[in-house]
């Protein structure tokens, strides 16, 4: 008897996936809860363990093919060591044809116009969507397998200004250079140039800079840090639970901060749900730190490097990446000196830090070499005054060149 494996919840609003590698094939034993295939969202890659012991019996989605929540990914059959012979599982019960037709009811007809001369075939829910909205499947270009247009196609064709829909001038072929290499963007990357440049079309963005002085917090960590990771079991002191612990405190002098825009209403937030930006494999993603403001130094700094871990490891989950309402991103670790970090919608302002780099500085009348950081604060002017952008990044500095403030709450 078979097992089917199938596409599980993603989590909040994401309903397709990507299958974007078989690390098992067919033929191959697998033990029970071993993973077997990884499926890429708008937002984390996410490996499907076996439902239970056997051998790969069939696969039902090739790589590059997108599949629904419940769509069927193939099948395990029972054994451990004997190989099954290859074959094809049969497509999900969306896409099969009835078994036993009624009697006197016609199939439906082949593709037909502009999707069977140009190949590129509707996913089921594109093809839902398409006529829901009433789009010609010529308008929409595919970026599934094989060109088929996916339902994330038809959503950005809807998406798409009035003047994008216009037809584009026509330009002569682009000439093929064999020094050259074509990658496919992969889902995760297409939604963050989709995200980005949303914040970009809608909010009134600007940035404000200051800079801070990281002498004292670098001092106080230089005398405590040994002590902090002994007393709490390998968890190491960074600068960037100063940081959250900083934000924290501005935010409660400016609620707009951590505000957001929902119609023509505005959201106050009586918590701090704070992203952290990091690094993985395929790209940036904002893993977020929940109740943030009820987490203490420890708490905080290894949260922060959990999430560092498991997005390198490719093992966060879709709820840790939502939810967020303040954001803060460090492009210092890659050496920035400055830059204008954009908001993470629907999200109202982040903050990002830079390079700690010695600088001469006024100092009581006197000229010293400081270890200094430039830092960014975009925000939506929409909802957040220049005031209030210009007063909360100082209420962020005036922390870190005092961190007694911060033990203090002042």
């Amino acid at each position: 008897m078979s097992t089917e494996i199938k596409v599980p919840t993603l989590g909040e609003s994401v309903t397709t996936a990507t299958v974007a590698r078989w690390i098992r094939k067919v033929g191959e034993t697998v033990a029970q809860d071993e993973p077997i295939v990884e499926l890429e969202t708008d937002k984390v890659t996410v490996e499907v363990n076996a439902p239970e012991a056997g051998t790969i019996e069939a696969i039902a989605a090739d790589e590059g093919a997108e599949v629904e929540v419940g769509a069927l990914l193939g099948t395990i059959g029972a054994g451990t060591g004997a190989a099954a012979a290859p074959k094809k599982a049969e497509p999900a019960a969306e896409a099969r044809p009835a078994a036993n037709p009624q009697p006197g009811v016609n199939p439906p007809p082949p593709p037909s116009g502009p999707v069977a001369r140009t190949g590129h075939a509707p996913m089921p829910a594109a093809q839902k969507m398409m006529t829901e909205q009433k789009i010609d499947a010529a308008q929409v270009d595919g970026t599934g397998k094989d060109g088929r247009i996916t339902k994330g196609d038809v959503l950005a064709f809807v998406e798409k200004p009035a003047a994008a829909t216009a037809p584009a001038a026509p330009r002569a072929p682009r000439t093929a250079d064999a020094r050259e290499e074509r990658v496919k963007m992969t889902r995760l990357r297409k939604t963050i140039a989709a995200r980005l440049k949303e914040a970009q079309n809608t909010a009134a963005m600007l940035t404000t800079f200051n800079e801070v002085d990281m002498g004292p917090v670098m001092a106080l960590r230089a005398e405590y840090k040994d002590v902090f990771e002994k007393k709490h079991k390998g968890i190491r002191l960074g600068f960037m639970s100063f940081f959250v612990r900083a934000c924290i405190a501005a935010l409660r002098e400016f609620p707009a901060v951590n505000a957001e825009i929902d119609g023509d209403e505005i959201v106050y937030k009586n918590f701090v749900n704070m992203g952290i930006a990091v690094s993985s494999p395929s790209g940036l993603v904002v893993p977020v730190l929940r109740d943030a403001d009820q987490m203490n130094f420890p708490q905080i700094e290894g949260a922060i490097a959990d999430f560092g871990k498991r997005a390198r490891d490719g093992a966060l989950k879709l709820d840790e990446l939502s939810g967020g309402s303040f954001s803060i991103t460090n492009g210092g670790v890659f050496g920035s000196l400055m830059s204008t970090p954009i908001i993470n919608p629907p999200q109202s302002a982040i903050l990002g830090m830079h390079k700690i780099q010695d600088r001469p500085m006024a100092v009581g009348g006197k000229v010293e070499i400081r270890p200094m950081m430039y830092l960014a604060l975009s925000y939506d002017h929409r909802i957040i005054d220049g005031r209030e952008a210009v007063s909360f990044l100082v209420r962020v500095k005036e922390s870190i060149e005092d961190p007694r403030r911060l033990l203090l709450d002042i």
